[in-house]
């Protein structure tokens, strides 16, 4: 009997446009995981993905020539998860990419010269953005190679030690069209080529050149740039009073100003650009010492000033009180870390800012709850309010928050007495996002329930050292944020595999903390491997039960996973073997796991063929081969040795630790 040919049937999304295709991937941009499902349906969906695709972000460059085959139209190629880019892997962007391409991120990588900038030059005559951050070992001749880059508009050369003013003017001759420039940590250059930078780039509205060895002499023509937004001078130890002075230009187009670290910065130069900077919106002044009376009133000139960040200074006696006579409309303050501030000052501060939306009171430990009450009652639109460390702030203080600042969407009181009340209280902040109340001792699952019923769009929770914490809150947490994508449970001692279980239910999570909860065990860690496929960074020190059972849903399910700590785990080579087929993995930590071996731990490197950092235990470094290790160092990988003695005894706060039958010391 002849077998009978069954029609294709017809596939209807043939007749569908491409531009359809492409906005259905428009809508997916949240999730790389729903692309790559979207590309496995049929051939014609395969196509319209490779052609939609103009972003990409490779982990592995031995895979990039595939990879760019198949996304021919990328626009954006970030390589800062691959630490060794060679000449022959840009040869190939250049040649596979060529005038598509505009942007590339190398701020990560190494082992390229000037020969491979200068196949992206020459291929990619579209190139307007380059990131060389941390290419520490490039010189003047990579820098000239640059600087035949025509329509260059963004480059960054930040920490690149090696460039000097020969080579940064070459880029200032060849790039015109700059308009964003960092040279942060480039302690080869000087007045000389920041100053032709400024003369011959006339479009630079962002210029960064925090702790490079200038003085004054260069801000003449640097404030002569008609369209300059944003001028950092962090750590610009030659840069004082008598030069800024010498300034008469108008610098009206100024926006954010960095004078950070400039102690040799008073009231006389301060007040000299300022008599320019008229329009300015943000200005940073961290660590610069002392704020004197002058320097406070001079601040009233920036009648548009927004944001003021003051981190670690120090005030004068009516300094604060100065800053908040003359600001009237910021809507982002910060004091972290300062000296000085009291209930007082912050009270006039939040009476003149009703507007406030940001602020940072951060290890302010002069303040009492005082300063909660005036802030949460003028200040009832915050959005973002960090108090770490108030330690004079009464427990009464923070249902003020809750009760008065309804549009919180950030909220930090690590190390403060907040109790239960209070996260009940806060449960009304509908719209937060991220919570940190680590090592709040006063708290446990009565209030963290109350955070789980009410605030539904929380992303991130920091429970450090909550040790009143236990298995009923974080359930609840799981259940009423499915959109919980970081969850730190470190040193919550009463935490076990159910925890694991609920937060599993949290597809979205990202980030799982539970370093020192000795009760998680290898059961748990599936379950989580099982339903949290975006899980990249995982933290499992001092849980001794996890072992080799927990290594293998991880390596079959956690494919994203790029950080992990197993520092004293009860993991064996065979586990580490099993962790190590992760192609995505780059940060490992494996301090005092005593069921290693050298053979073992050896042949687990080996096939870690991403890794770009691992920390070792001291005791292994004589015995492993040394052709291992100039091998992991060849191909970008640095191991940091931790000669640190085994811990039985956590030192805060003081526990003993038991460890399972089994686990070597």
């Amino acid at each position: 009997m002849k077998k009978l040919r069954v029609a294709e049937e017809a596939n209807y999304f043939d007749a569908l446009a491409e531009e359809t295709f492409f906005m259905i991937l428009d809508c997916l941009d949240s999730n790389p995981l729903d692309k790559k499902s979207f590309s496995l349906v049929c051939k014609s969906w395969y196509a319209a993905e490779s052609r939609h695709r103009r972003v990409l972000k490779p982990r592995r460059v031995d895979l990039l020539p595939t990879v760019l085959s198949r996304y021919p139209s990328v626009s954006r190629l970030d390589l800062s998860l691959c630490p060794r880019v060679t000449d022959a892997c840009l040869a190939t962007v250049a040649l596979s990419l060529g005038s598509s391409l505009r942007s590339i991120d190398l701020s990560k990588s190494r082992s390229f010269t000037q020969v491979g900038l200068e196949s992206l030059v020459t291929n990619c005559s579209s190139l307007v953005e380059i990131d060389l951050s941390n290419a520490t070992e490039l010189s003047d001749a990579a820098a000239a190679t640059i600087g035949r880059a025509k329509n260059l508009e963004r480059l960054s050369l930040t920490r690149c030690k090696m460039v000097t003013d020969m080579g940064l003017g070459c880029i200032a001759v060849g790039c015109p069209r700059l308009r964003a420039l960092s040279l942060r940590w480039c302690l080869g250059v000087t007045d000389l080529a920041v100053g032709l930078v400024a003369v011959k780039c006339k479009e630079i509205r962002s210029l960064d050149i925090s702790y490079v060895q200038v003085t004054g002499q260069c801000l003449q023509p640097i404030l002569q740039l008609k369209n300059l937004q944003d001028l950092s001078l962090e750590g610009c130890r030659g840069i004082d009073d008598e030069s800024l002075a010498t300034i008469q230009q108008k610098c009206k187009s100024l926006v954010t100003l960095n004078l950070s670290n400039s102690r040799h910065v008073g009231y006389l130069g301060f007040s000299s650009l300022s008599r320019g900077a008229v329009h300015l919106r943000e200005l940073i002044l961290s660590h610069c010492g002392t704020v004197s009376h002058s320097l406070a009133n001079s601040l009233q000139k920036f009648s548009r000033l927004q944001s003021l960040q003051l981190d670690g200074c120090r005030f004068s006696t009516y300094g604060l009180k100065v800053v908040a006579n003359s600001c009237s409309s910021l809507r982002e303050l910060s004091f972290s870390k300062c000296l000085g501030v009291t209930d007082e000052d912050l009270s006039l501060i939040s009476e003149k800012n009703k507007d406030l939306q940001k602020l940072d009171i951060t290890c302010c430990r002069e303040i009492t709850a005082l300063s909660i009450d005036n802030i949460s009652r003028s200040c009832p639109s915050l959005r973002s309010l960090k108090m770490e460390s108030c330690s004079q702030v009464s427990r009464e203080a923070f249902p003020l928050i809750g009760e008065r600042c309804r549009f919180l969407e950030e909220l930090d009181l690590t190390d403060n007495e907040l109790d239960d009340e209070g996260l009940k209280a806060i449960s009304r902040c509908r719209g937060l996002l991220a919570l940190r109340i680590g090592l709040c001792l006063n708290i446990d699952d009565e209030g963290l329930t109350h955070i789980g019923m009410h605030c539904q769009n929380l992303q991130e929770i920091d429970l450090y050292r909550s040790v009143r914490i236990s298995d009923k809150g974080v359930v609840a947490v799981a259940q009423g944020c499915p959109g919980l994508q970081m969850i730190n449970l470190s040193y919550c001692e009463e935490i076990t595999d159910s925890s694991l279980i609920s937060l599993s239910k949290c597809s979205k999570m990202n980030t799982v903390e539970i370093r020192g909860c000795p009760q998680i065990s290898s059961n748990g860690l599936s379950v989580i491997a099982a339903g949290c496929r975006q899980l990249f960074k995982l933290d499992v020190k001092k849980c001794f039960q996890i072992n080799d059972a927990g290594m293998i849903p991880l390596a079959c399910l956690s494919r994203n996973l790029r950080e992990i700590n197993l520092s004293y785990c009860s993991v064996t080579d065979m586990g580490l073997l099993t962790l190590a087929s992760l192609s995505y993995l780059q940060n490992m930590t494996i301090v005092h796991v005593g069921g290693l071996t050298a053979s073992g731990l050896a042949a687990a490197l080996i096939a870690c063929g991403g890794l770009t950092k691992v920390k070792l235990n001291l005791s292994f470094k004589s015995l492993l081969p040394k052709n291992l290790l100039e091998h992991m160092e060849a191909r970008g990988c640095i191991v940091q040795w931790r000669d640190k003695p085994f811990q039985m005894v956590d030192p805060d706060p003081i526990k003993i630790w038991k460890l399972p039958a089994g686990v070597e010391t």
